[in-house]
């Protein structure tokens, strides 16, 4: 049987000019994020089962790529598959960056210092359908801080990002802000039960996709009254996006809402909007919900009109790390779409900054041994001062070939012929 040239679903080749845009991207990551002060870090791309389907990860619980057993203990698994397929796997490929940090930290606090910042990149998989901008295996970029219980946390976190969306070209794009404290007071608020909590948030966070009437005719689908429902909704058609919609659902919802929840969301509106590194907007959005059930409080998005959704988002989970220790931790964390920003700068055609110019060496065939050696030396001179050569035999048709190079970006040639250099 012929072997298959094309990348298993949902993976893909990254071919060069792709590369070289997603090599800048992460050196410009690097850069930015160390300025803030975080460290990197790397974990195992593999995790443990029990961690993997801990009812951390919400819908991506779902989309694990599970690894078998080996050897005798697969063997001794598999008449037990029938009853539970899950004891066939004691592995699986992590579905993001949160978890494994939350387990290296849990492992490793005695030697970090406290608070700590860590800044991890990484690939992570996950078995979903493949879409423009999403693939079963992508790169996430995540920055954290964990033992920082302040929302100076949260101010970092935002600040750094944005910055780096400026410096790599991007405007005009949106932060949106909220809290899981807030969401479960205006459920409490609005009459339903703390164990439906979850499962209204997970009908309300299609409300971009579906609309108000769409929510409600879901939420009564399921059964919950409509006078619930109805108060519910009144609450986001009322709420605007600004610190007065914050103001707003603060004297509304009174001693349903956490003391100090609506004053952290207005410091951190107020601090990113005075920290501004890039053209964006920061608004108050009482319908972000996040998916992750490990959320505890405030929580962000970041949304571009010319991708149409979210391209990174994060928030606080002070409650993960103590799923490992028995005691909680404060953690933060935002994670950028990374394929899904590396996507957008191709497809505007994005041209790197300042970016040294790419030299090609044409050497006619079968050039004297002691000439090609002087274009060697001089290519070696040239490239230990910076400069990108790259030296290729002359082809018959000269022009087409340069016209292949500066698809590569190549926009010096020398040309070198066997009785002189020209």
């Amino acid at each position: 049987m012929a072997m298959k040239k094309k990348p298993v679903t949902g993976m893909k080749d990254i071919l060069p000019k792709e590369m070289e845009i997603r090599d800048y991207v992460i050196s410009q990551i690097k850069e930015t994020y160390t300025t803030f002060g975080f460290s990197t870090i790397e974990t195992p791309c593999v995790e443990h089962i029990e961690n993997l389907s801990s009812n951390q990860g919400g819908e991506n619980e779902k989309l694990i790529f599970k690894i078998m057993k080996r050897g005798d203990k697969l063997t001794a698994s598999v008449p037990k598959a029938n009853e539970d397929a899950n004891v066939l796997a004691d592995s699986g490929l992590r579905y993001d960056l949160t978890l494994p940090l939350s387990r290296y930290y849990a492992n490793n606090a005695n030697d970090l210092p406290s608070p700590f910042k860590a800044l991890q990149m990484g690939n992570v998989w996950r078995a979903d359908r493949p879409q423009r901008g999403r693939y079963r295996q992508f790169m996430q970029c995540d920055i954290d801080i964990l033992g920082e219980p302040t929302i100076l946390a949260e101010i970092e976190l935002i600040t750094a990002t944005t910055t780096l969306l400026g410096k790599i070209g991007f405007e005009k794009f949106t932060i949106r802000l909220n809290n899981r404290k807030m969401l479960k007071a205006m459920a409490a608020y609005c009459g339903f039960d703390e164990k439906d909590y979850d499962n209204v948030f997970i009908t309300l966070d299609k409300m971009d996709k579906i609309g108000m009437e769409g929510v409600a005719g879901e939420l009564e689908e399921q059964g919950y009254p409509t006078e619930n429902i109805r108060k519910y909704l009144t609450l986001f058609e009322k709420t605007t996006d600004d610190i007065d919609g914050v103001e707003f659902l603060k004297d509304t919802l009174g001693d349903f809402l956490e003391p100090g929840v609506a004053e952290d969301l207005e410091t951190i509106m107020k601090s990113v909007s005075v920290t501004k590194s890039a053209d964006f907007k920061i608004v108050f959005d009482p319908a972000l919900v996040r998916g992750m059930s490990y959320y505890t409080g405030p929580i962000f998005e970041i949304s571009m009109d010319e991708f149409g959704g979210s391209v990174g988002g994060g928030g606080r989970y002070d409650e993960m790390i103590g799923k490992f220790t028995g005691q909680n931790t404060p953690a933060c964390g935002f994670s950028i779409g990374f394929e899904r920003i590396v996507m957008l700068l191709l497809e505007k055609d994005y041209q790197i900054p300042s970016k040294d110019e790419k030299t090609a060496y044409l050497v006619e065939k079968n050039m004297p041994q002691d000439k090609m050696l002087e274009i060697l030396k001089r290519a070696n001179e040239h490239r230990a001062n910076g400069r990108q050569i790259n030296i290729a035999i002359m082809k018959k048709n000269k022009k087409f070939q340069k016209e292949q190079l500066e698809k590569e970006g190549y926009t010096v040639f020398e040309e070198f012929y066997a009785d002189s250099f020209r």
